[in-house]
């Protein structure tokens, strides 16, 4: 291999290392933007119920600590801010059955930051909630929802 030919391959192995590298700064900064943003909103919409610290209220509301039953349930999670928890819930062992109210008046920007918050604070590793992935299980869970009336 030539001198030039090495230099020109070292230059596209940085290139590419700077391409995925600033990828993944993206995805970073922008988890760390949802993560402050959800900070707050906790603090004003969840704190008073589920605690500063994610510890729960006793045995009327779960703790947000049990990293196994966050991930488990990431799916529902946008549905269960927005529309309410009207069921039991068993996390760590323990169950749960206040019911949860509604927040119709978050938007779906407002609940991801909310999610990334949870998913990355008190233990937990859930990397970012974005906006689009919120849009998609509000979808799915409104689809469930008429389908039920629909079935009663």
């Amino acid at each position: 291999m030539t001198k030039n030919s090495l230099i020109l391959v070292c230059f596209f192995l940085a290139v590419i290392t700077c391409v995925i590298n600033g990828c993944q700064g993206q995805q970073e900064i922008k988890k760390a933007q949802f993560f402050t943003n959800g900070q707050s909103l906790y603090s004003a919409k969840c704190e008073n119920c589920h605690g500063a610290k994610g510890e729960g209220l006793g045995n009327l509301y779960p703790p947000l600590t049990d990293t196994a039953f966050v991930r488990s349930i990431r799916h529902e999670l946008a549905c269960i801010v927005k529309h309410g928890l009207h069921k039991e819930l068993i996390v760590d062992n323990r169950t749960f059955d206040t019911e949860m109210p509604a927040n119709p008046a978050l938007t779906d920007q407002e609940i991801a930051y909310i999610l990334t918050y949870v998913g990355n604070a008190f233990g937990n590793e859930l990397g970012l909630i974005d906006t689009e992935e919120v849009s998609v299980h509000l979808k799915n869970c409104a689809a469930k929802n008429s389908a039920r009336s629909i079935d009663r």
